[in-house]
């Protein structure tokens, strides 16, 4: 499958990495890695991941907690819109969704 990326999430994805990054050093680049191997989890099973609303699926990150929210495309590709923490009110860019 084809990921695409909502264009704010690469701005959010460095923000929520620096943020890592300044409490402890390489905690950064463990995120990014967490977030890339929750990718790759998404990519090879998108139906496997619990239907938020709509058509939109919810995938929790288990070291980091943040969920990433997406949706699947025709044509095999999927859509991530939102990366947000897991303490954020359900409406937090919910106009994304």
């Amino acid at each position: 499958m084809r990921i695409e990326y909502h264009p704010a999430i690469d701005g959010e994805l460095r923000e929520i990495r620096d943020f890592y990054e300044s409490r402890s050093v390489g905690l950064g680049k463990d995120f990014v890695d967490a977030f890339d191997a929750q990718m790759s989890k998404i990519a090879a099973m998108p139906e496997r991941w619990m239907i938020a609303r709509g058509d939109t699926r919810r995938a929790i990150m288990n070291r980091f907690p943040y969920v990433i929210c997406f949706r699947i495309l025709p044509g095999g590709v999927i859509r991530v819109t939102v990366v947000k923490h897991e303490r954020r009110h359900p409406s937090f860019r919910s106009d994304r969704l």
